[in-house]
């Protein structure tokens, strides 16, 4: 399976720095601050990209699920909001809601709901957010 990678580059303290986040596939390069992760400022956070990361992932996973029961969505939206609080040491992200609404003929909602418990559970993002997931670190200090 393909390794996914993403790259970030952070200037200064943390109140007044600024970083860049890019996509290795060239489909996303934007500026993070303090602001714009803990206040209202303008650019991305860590907090929304992992909101894209586990919507589009929730989707494909209840889209599949859906359809190995016969009942091919025409369309599924999927949203994400993730909750970061202050928290005793630093920050802590405390809440992910998924909402998912679908367009998928010949289906009744308690299966439809079903399916959506069930992809929520079981797509890899939740998976990884959910549960211990092996973190490696390769350090180097340069200058």
């Amino acid at each position: 399976m393909p390794v996914r990678t993403a790259e970030a580059r952070w200037k200064g303290n943390l109140e007044n720095g600024e970083g860049g986040l890019k996509l290795e596939s060239g489909a996303f390069e934007g500026s993070y601050s303090f602001q714009s992760r803990f206040e209202e400022g303008s650019g991305t956070n860590p907090e929304e990209l992992i909101a894209a990361a586990h919507s589009g992932c929730f989707a494909m996973a209840l889209s599949d699920l859906l359809e190995k029961e016969s009942h091919t969505p025409e369309e599924i939206d999927a949203k994400a909001d993730v909750t970061l609080k202050k928290a005793d040491e630093g920050f802590k992200i405390s809440n992910i809601k998924l909402t998912v609404s679908g367009r998928v003929p010949g289906i009744d909602e308690a299966t439809f709901n079903r399916k959506a418990e069930e992809a929520k559970d079981n797509c890899p993002v939740s998976q990884a957010i959910s549960s211990e997931v092996n973190v490696s670190l390769e350090a180097e200090l340069v200058g």
